[in-house]
């Protein structure tokens, strides 16, 4: 499937990002207890390091994020997420040309972080929090908006659909028209199905499937199932560092089917599937209408 990108570029406060192809954005969790890397980055010194090894192996953006939302994840407050994000942030902001994005519900933490010099926001509660949505409106960044069925601690215990993609669907297009109420230009909403988050396997495998209808609300789409239980569970591999190879297919189909953005922990392995299929796509003709018909002989009935 090809793709239409919804705006030529984001300006991501001050730095663009292209949208020419699809990007791919790295994770960089400070954190103690994010269920692929929780703890070894949870440092300044360490959440650095790795940031800049993601830039090297050719990251579009990085995604910054001060909080856990793994399932049975703690809520962490305000005051400390700050604590975590923003000295990297502002570290990052100074060593790299690329868009940092933050990834927080909390509009405290929005706020703090693109003072910092983040350029979007990614908020797994799609701007539902109090407070969120006026943050998002008053700082003028890209945002993505995530569908969540449930909360962080519970999200897993029992997710339950009539039709989830029918119901992912409604749910981000009501989140759409709100932010527009709210006066966030549409054009700079990219937005997410949510992979794990309150859905199980049957369902997160119907909504990669139509990944086609999320890039067709207008904005852009963006899929995040790098190392999932998903992958864990179709390919045997319990451990999700162990994951690689499924979740490089899972970004590659993600793409095929309209994503826009791709959200990693493994980033030179996915941009080079990217490079490849890239150089693929490149050669694909589209089949011509004028072509004349293939005769037919009397003896062809």
């Amino acid at each position: 499937m090809s793709f239409d990108p919804f705006a030529a570029s984001l300006d991501c406060n001050g730095r663009a990002l292209v949208l020419d192809r699809p990007r791919v954005v790295g994770i960089v969790n400070v954190t103690p207890d994010s269920f692929s890397d929780g703890g070894r980055h949870a440092t300044l010194e360490a959440a650095y390091a790795h940031a800049m090894r993601l830039a090297e192996e050719g990251a579009d953006m990085l995604d910054v994020g001060g909080e856990s939302t793994r399932p049975g994840a703690d809520d962490v407050s305000a005051e400390e997420e700050i604590r975590r994000v923003v000295p990297l942030i502002e570290r990052l902001v100074a060593a790299t040309t690329l868009p940092i994005s933050i990834d927080t519900s909390k509009p405290e933490v929005m706020r703090a972080a693109v003072g910092a010099g983040a350029g979007m926001i990614n908020d797994v509660y799609a701007l539902r929090r109090d407070g969120a949505l006026d943050a998002a409106a008053d700082l003028r960044v890209p945002v993505c908006l995530m569908h969540m069925q449930g909360e962080p601690r519970g999200m897993q215990d029992a997710p339950s659909y009539d039709d989830v993609v029918g119901e992912v669907h409604r749910f981000l297009t009501d989140r759409l028209f709100a932010c527009e109420l709210a006066g966030i230009d549409r054009r700079r909403i990219l937005v997410d199905p949510g992979f794990g988050f309150g859905k199980d396997l049957d369902h997160n495998l119907a909504l990669l499937r139509a990944m086609g209808r999320f890039a067709e609300l207008g904005a852009g789409a963006y899929a995040g199932l790098s190392r999932k239980s998903m992958i864990g569970r179709l390919t045997g591999r319990m451990e999700p560092v162990d994951r690689l190879a499924g979740s490089v297919a899972a970004a590659l189909i993600a793409v095929q089917r309209g994503a826009i953005m791709v959200r990693v922990h493994d980033v030179a392995a996915t941009v080079d599937a990217l490079a490849v299929w890239a150089a693929v796509k490149a050669g694909d003709t589209a089949p011509r209408v004028d072509k004349p018909a293939m005769p037919r002989w009397p003896d062809d009935d």
